[in-house]
């Protein structure tokens, strides 16, 4: 991550300050992200050379262990882990905004457009119920 910064900084690509609104936007696109890389059915094919299936875990997650050993595994705990993967997801996005800030935000606003869906689908599903 240092080196990226004096990347970012030599060519002038360090922002003089970075917004609450930016703040927002990463932090919302990461809550996306994560469970997206860690969890999803369709990114497994990503984290099969380090994780073994268990079972579908509903919503179109599943469920996965860590296999092998030594570097192998820990790659494994990493990728199968939405906590573990939040930081490396925020260090991507952070890096996106600095090199190539208009497709990254855009990329980051569909993260939260479909965080927002997912929230009003639970709340509308909630209100169903009751």
């Amino acid at each position: 991550m240092a080196v990226l910064k004096g990347i970012a900084t030599e060519q002038k690509r360090l922002p003089r300050k970075f917004g609450v609104l930016d703040l927002a936007l990463l932090g919302m696109a990461t809550h996306k992200l994560r469970p997206i890389v860690a969890k999803d059915r369709i990114t497994g094919i990503l984290r099969a050379p380090f994780v073994s299936y268990i079972r579908s875990a509903g919503a179109g997650e599943v469920e996965e262990e860590p296999r092998g050993r030594g570097i192998q595994r820990g790659i494994g705990h990493l990728v199968s882990c939405p906590y573990c993967m939040a930081p490396w997801c925020a260090a991507a996005l952070g890096l996106g905004f600095l090199l190539a800030p208009r497709v990254t935000r855009v990329f980051a606003e569909i993260l939260v457009s479909v965080t927002a869906s997912d929230f009003l689908h639970r709340a509308y599903t909630t209100m169903k119920q009751e």
